[in-house]
């Protein structure tokens, strides 16, 4: 299968790092397959190729590493903000779909949302709004 998102992740690191994208900001096949204890979506594991070794993985949020990656309420969860008040996943009987939804659960309660959007939509829209200036939304 052809890389469907690799090239939109890489471009996130010029976008809002005004660096060009390197090798090294992203995780090899075989650092990917030695390090995936579970299946994971396409765009999952595109976006670990391009950004997996890079600073995005900690700008705001936390991405979890590859080998850090779990199996919870039928969900597999990828993200967590820094007070862990809420966790993202994907639900696991989607693991198959190339890009699917994304989940969101409140912590305290358990309880899960839908984000309305694909991984590769929310990974995108996550970081222009992690970088996004503020004088913007003033205006």
């Amino acid at each position: 299968m052809s890389d469907m998102f690799l090239q939109k992740f890489r471009d996130v690191v010029p976008k809002h790092l005004s660096t060009p994208w390197e090798t090294e900001d992203g995780l090899t096949h075989a650092v990917l397959d030695a390090e995936l204890a579970h299946p994971v979506p396409l765009a999952l594991r595109e976006f670990y190729q391009a950004l997996g070794n890079s600073e995005l993985m900690e700008a705001y949020y936390f991405f979890w590493d590859p080998d850090e990656l779990e199996h919870d309420e039928g969900y597999l969860l990828f993200l967590e903000d820094e007070e862990e008040e809420h966790t993202w996943g994907i639900r696991v009987d989607q693991i198959d779909v190339p890009d699917p939804l994304v989940w969101r659960r409140n912590n305290a309660k358990g309880s899960w949302i839908c984000e309305e959007g694909t991984f590769s939509e929310f990974v995108l829209d996550y970081f222009d709004w992690v970088f996004s200036d503020e004088d913007d939304d003033e205006d």
